[in-house]
């Protein structure tokens, strides 16, 4: 016992020169909260990948679980959604005029769009509706808009089974055009991850926003041709406009899943370079934001 003591003293005044950084350095501390790297956050994230899942699905089970049709209302949302379209614009407005089995093209489009919807909302408010867990575990916070993500994804699945029945009933035939929807889906949670991401650090910060966003939202959707067709209106528009809307990646996602789906959608309505253009839009805005989200990954849960 008094060699232990010798040897600690003597290891107090060998430290007592040093400074709090210079201890750190020398007995491998680091602060704690720091942000890992970005490799070493992806290797986080990576390990989580079972709990992600797990977390997401157990998210989706209990979601319905106090209303009386419970998982119903995951096909019956949409559709409810795809009535009110039809008759507002499709009956009363005359949207549906010059587009070929109007009902698949509104379907397709209102499913699509609430996929892009929903994980962006979820999303922005994923960091403050769970300082909780946050606050009580330590894991890549960048799991719980990657989860929403994937709610978001399993709810589409399930609806993908219906929205099936309704383009079958209208009069389109299984073709091979129905693989795309492999690739499609794959660049669109990409592309939904990403801003999922990107919008749950603003939403972290400025609470606000997840009141502000079904505004923001409902406009992007306006523009999205999902229940009207852009081209009737990029071809008189002004040539900078037409390349805005053209090049929207919402309406892009919406036109490869109905001519995926449609053969009354033929290849020469989508875009030029369709699927450089997806690609980009996956690639550039899920990377963007997993970066962006992670820059801030030590401030989530304080304050």
């Amino acid at each position: 016992m008094y060699e232990q003591r010798v040897a600690g003293a003597a290891l107090l005044d060998q430290d007592a020169g040093l400074s709090p950084a210079d201890l750190a350095a020398k007995y491998g501390l680091s602060v704690s909260g720091k942000r890992p790297s970005l490799g070493a956050y992806t290797r986080q994230l990576w390990s989580r990948r079972h709990f992600i899942v797990a977390y997401a699905t157990a998210r989706l089970t209990a979601m319905y679980t106090a209303a009386k049709l419970g998982q119903i209302w995951q096909v019956m949302t949409p559709l409810l959604n795809a009535a009110v379209y039809y008759l507002i614009f499709g009956v009363l407005l005359g949207t549906r005029n010059g587009i070929p089995n109007f009902v698949s093209y509104l379907c397709v489009g209102v499913f699509v769009f609430q996929f892009t919807q929903s994980a962006v909302l979820s999303g922005t408010r994923s960091i403050a509706d769970n300082l909780g867990l946050i606050r009580a575990l330590h894991f890549p916070r960048a799991c719980l808009p990657i989860a929403f993500t994937v709610i978001q994804l399993q709810q589409l699945m399930f609806s993908m089974g219906v929205l099936g029945v309704i383009i079958l009933v209208t009069g389109e035939p299984v073709t091979l055009r129905w693989l795309l929807l492999v690739p499609i889906l794959l660049l669109q949670s990409m592309f939904n991850a990403g801003l999922a991401m990107f919008m749950a650090r603003i939403g972290a910060k400025t609470t606000d926003m997840a009141q502000l966003m079904p505004f923001i939202i409902r406009t992007w959707m306006y523009t999205s041709g999902v229940f009207w067709s852009v081209n009737t209106f990029t071809h008189k528009a002004p040539h900078w406009v037409a390349l805005i809307l053209e090049n929207n990646p919402a309406l892009i996602f919406n036109d490869l899943m109905r001519y995926s789906l449609m053969t009354s959608v033929p290849a020469s309505s989508l875009p030029h370079h369709v699927w450089l253009v997806t690609l980009a839009w996956a690639v550039v805005i899920g990377a963007g934001g997993y970066m962006f989200f992670w820059k801030a990954e030590e401030e989530y849960g304080r304050g």
